[in-house]
């Protein structure tokens, strides 16, 4: 029932062009992609599509409730003083959400950088679910006027054969005052931990 109730809304947000799923939330295009390529509407302030199972194959209503909204305030409150501050509070509102989801539908038990060698998809995120989720979570953030220091911007890609680096994506903000562009990489870590914040720059060579 809950996977026809998610095909129904998704081909109601592609019908409307996103209209009444994320009407107030202005995406970059690099941004909506990440949603239109597997047919999922955008976050709404109130909803987003958990996606897991690899490449978004599974799916999960997440209706945020006042609780939760209360508790990421909280938590990004705690980052006020600098642009550093604020992005440990986005590592630790990352992993509040990963625990609050966890539970729900089964990633509680999953591992960092989960791929086809994996035992379980069910319980895993490869890293375009990672790519997917966090931006979510951190447009939501950044439409309850949350982030005071950064923005949400493109995801970014790396991989290169020639090299043997692999294929990767992770979700990007970037910084107002400077325009320095982190990365907040939850694929690389396992459940209940901090995401990774760097560089763009420190993350691209990395394999």
């Amino acid at each position: 029932m809950q996977k026809f109730i998610v095909l129904i809304l998704t081909a109601l947000s592609l019908a409307t062009g996103g209209i009444g799923a994320a009407s107030a939330m202005e995406l970059s295009e690099g941004v909506s992609f990440l949603y239109t390529s597997v047919s999922v509407f955008p976050p709404s302030p109130s909803r987003m599509i958990v996606c897991y199972g690899f490449v978004c194959r599974l799916r999960y209503v997440y209706d945020i409730g006042a609780q939760d909204r209360a508790a990421l305030t909280k938590i990004l409150a705690a980052g006020k003083a600098s642009a550093a501050a604020e992005r440990e509070a986005v590592q630790n509102a990352v992993v509040w959400w990963d625990k609050r989801v966890g539970p729900m539908i089964g990633t509680d038990k999953r591992i960092a950088r989960a791929d086809f060698r994996a035992p379980d998809s069910r319980q895993n995120f490869d890293c375009w679910d990672t790519t997917r989720n966090v931006t979510s979570l951190l447009v939501i953030l950044e439409d309850w006027g949350l982030l005071k220091y950064h923005v949400v911007d493109d995801p970014k890609y790396r991989g290169n054969t020639f090299v043997l680096q692999t294929p990767h994506n992770t979700p990007v903000l970037r910084e107002k005052a400077t325009g320095t562009k982190w990365v907040v990489d939850l694929w690389t870590v396992g459940y209940g931990q901090k995401p990774e914040v760097m560089t763009v720059e420190q993350w691209m060579p990395l394999d």
